[in-house]
């Protein structure tokens, strides 16, 4: 493998900058300052997020703009098949596609690397992960989360067609969350697009979720294109696999790694943790979240002078009011 060319890819854009940071500089700690990293923008909105990374010539923004059309379009045709999606989102946006810009990250499919792995900006790595790349020599998608145990934000789990289309064994075993997974440029070829597409327009559609485009997408396609998937959460003995997500109260801090029953976790996912609230805190505010600690270290591993000092007790994250949330984003 060393002939090949790994890294790790993201989505971001100035508005998750304090994030991004965040994950850049746990990924340095974990594999080398030199380790390259790829950002897949969101949107136009990159301006600071471009200036946050000069002087690291191992991060880059993608700037192909075919390959980011290429897969904005093809994720266009998919759910212009996909006639009860457009009608829900019209309840709520006047955007014809919902979340469109998450659907960049597919660009990594055609990106700078021959294998990468792909971590959201709202995660941390905590572990080497140079086992998972060696781990795609025999399998063609890897993942590491407990997605599993519920299909819901993966598939309409009341759709009648999900079963004939997967079967419960598979669907046990293989869907996975969006958040952190390894794969090989080239995944997907233009075929097997079109083999998926047309079992969409035939009817298959309604089992995808709507309200998570992105997600639901790359299950379906992986899935439907019969890719050899190896889930460690599955893989490992149930005494050596760890959770991930910010979620699990009982993962233990020692110095700035985090243990789940005494197993290093190869990384934390603050899910469900709006980005706002990262700007909040980073702006000066004192607000508390579990394992905000880690996350202030590595935001500001390299410029700690920066790092808001904070007095008092915190205030939970989950206890702002509506009036608060207002009057911070009017502050940043």
């Amino acid at each position: 493998m060393s002939d090949m060319k790994v890294g790790i890819c993201t989505l971001a854009n100035d508005r998750v900058l304090d994030q991004a940071i965040a994950l850049i500089n746990s990924i340095g700690e974990v594999m080398g300052p030199e380790f390259p990293i790829c950002i897949f923008p969101y949107d136009d909105q990159c301006t600071r997020l471009a200036a946050a990374i000069q002087g690291r010539p191992n991060v880059q923004i993608f700037q192909d703009q075919s390959v980011l059309d290429y897969w904005e379009n093809e994720s266009k045709r998919l759910w212009d098949a996909c006639p009860n999606a457009k009608k829900r989102w019209s309840t709520f946006t006047s955007e014809p596609y919902y979340r469109l810009g998450m659907h960049r990250r597919f660009g990594a499919f055609s990106g700078p690397f021959d294998r990468f792995l792909y971590m959201d900006a709202d995660t941390l790595l905590l572990q080497d992960i140079s086992p998972i790349f060696k781990q795609l020599d025999s399998h063609d998608w890897i993942t590491y989360d407990f997605q599993h145990r519920d299909v819901i934000h993966v598939y309409n789990s009341a759709s009648e067609k999900l079963l004939e289309v997967f079967t419960a064994e598979k669907i046990d075993r293989e869907i996975f969350c969006a958040g952190f997974y390894a794969a090989k440029r080239g995944t997907f070829s233009q075929a097997q697009l079109d083999t998926c597409l047309n079992a969409l327009q035939a009817g298959e559609h309604d089992i995808l979720d709507e309200m998570a485009p992105d997600q639901t997408i790359l299950n379906y396609w992986t899935m439907r294109s019969n890719l050899a998937i190896y889930n460690y959460a599955l893989e490992l003995p149930s005494s050596e696999s760890t959770g991930c997500c910010v979620t699990s109260a009982h993962f233990e801090q020692r110095g700035h790694q985090l243990f789940d029953r005494g197993n290093l976790l190869t990384y934390l996912h603050y899910i469900g943790l709006s980005s706002s609230l990262f700007a909040d805190l980073c702006a000066g505010e004192n607000i508390d979240f579990p394992y905000r600690d880690l996350f202030l270290h590595y935001r500001y591993l390299h410029d700690p002078s920066t790092q808001p000092s904070f007095s008092g007790k915190p205030r939970p994250y989950n206890r702002r009011s509506l009036t608060e949330r207002i009057l911070s984003k009017l502050r940043r």
